[in-house]
């Protein structure tokens, strides 16, 4: 695979994770297959889900009325094979209501699996690990 193509997909994967901040704090659940595949499975705190389906159920029914978020990604790494690649990133989300200070902010470590589909690159595979967790 040529450099530039392996740059250039290494680009489009960090990009996955800025996607899934913006569409988590703007509450655009349904975007969800932007940044997944139908396939995908999901590995948290909150337990495993499997699916398209249930990734954006859960994040309805996690909205809480009133608190905003701000999810901010660092440390992003991606090692592309083919239409595969591992991508890990660390996490920080900020929890707060409009134009308040943060009342709980949690430190987290994703790592996933991103594949090629015909619409992009997409998290296949992905696993959330807390860190820390803070109130206050």
């Amino acid at each position: 695979m040529p450099d530039d193509t392996r740059t250039a997909d290494r680009i489009e994967i960090a990009d996955l994770f800025a996607r899934l901040a913006n569409l988590l704090d703007e509450h655009r659940h349904e975007d969800a297959h932007t940044v997944y595949s139908d396939d995908v499975v999901v590995h948290s705190p909150r337990g495993d889900l499997h699916g398209l389906g249930e990734v954006t159920a859960l994040l309805r029914r996690s909205r809480v009325e009133g608190e905003r978020t701000q999810h901010v990604h660092g440390d992003v790494l991606v090692s592309v094979d083919g239409d595969r690649a591992e991508a890990t990133a660390n996490q920080i989300v900020y929890f707060h209501r409009d134009g308040g200070p943060p009342h709980r902010t949690s430190g987290l470590r994703v790592a996933g699996t991103a594949v090629r589909t015909p619409a992009g690159w997409r998290f296949g595979d992905m696993r959330i690990t807390l860190a820390w967790a803070q109130e206050g």
